[in-house]
């Protein structure tokens, strides 16, 4: 299973998002530093989910940072977020 499946798996698992995109944005960064070879290091996410509603952006990011624990450890080394709730 790729990298791109697995955090789309565990962000719908976690918050059943009303919108979900996942981007691999690993291929600007190659020879960078965090680049790993891998061509999955870097990824960017827009998500939409009732469950943020209330919350602050920050709070919103540890609850994606969260989801993505054990992915943030050990495959991801950037991940740029957008994380909204309905009405935003």
């Amino acid at each position: 299973m790729s990298l791109e499946q697995i955090i789309s798996e565990k962000l719908y698992e976690a918050f059943k998002p009303l919108e979900l995109k996942v981007k691999n944005e690993s291929h600007h960064h190659s020879g960078h530093s965090g680049d790993d070879g891998s061509g999955e290091s870097h990824w960017r996410i827009d998500i939409t989910a009732d469950v943020f509603t209330g919350k602050s952006r920050v709070e919103r990011q540890r609850m994606v940072n969260q989801a993505l624990a054990f992915e943030l450890k050990n495959n991801i080394h950037a991940l740029a977020m957008n994380v909204k709730a309905p009405g935003d």
